[in-house]
């Protein structure tokens, strides 16, 4: 998978996701999850344009890393706001398989660099 087409999935599991928020009912639940969710969720695509911006294989590396954590995060408050939303579960089970399969993804090209990293030194 070449990095434009990570790039528009990354924008469009952002875009997916706000989505989601904006269909959600309005409560202190909802309201503070979903502030959270909207921000690492967007951090999502935003940080996998830097890392396609990486000035060496281990800056490119670090900034996958932001990238991982983002979606674990965004995977996270997904659970969370379907435990309080039933009724959204299903919508809400698709955003996070596909936060599952960017994640994936991602943690495989981490360890593809750092295989190759270790492979160049040796």
């Amino acid at each position: 998978m070449n990095s434009e087409i990570l790039k528009n999935r990354t924008k469009a599991y952002s875009i997916s996701i706000g989505h989601l928020i904006v269909s959600l009912p309005y409560n202190i639940l909802n309201k503070n999850y979903s502030n959270q969710l909207v921000r690492c969720s967007s951090s999502v695509g935003a940080n996998y344009r830097a890392a396609c911006r990486a000035k060496s294989t281990p800056d490119f590396i670090n900034k996958l890393k932001i990238v991982e954590e983002e979606l674990d995060e965004t995977m996270f408050f997904l659970e969370l706001i379907a435990e309080f939303n039933p009724d959204k579960k299903a919508i809400i089970l698709e955003s996070w398989k596909e936060g599952n399969e960017l994640l994936s993804i991602i943690v495989a090209s981490i360890v593809t660099l750092r295989r190759n990293e270790q492979n160049r030194k040796s």
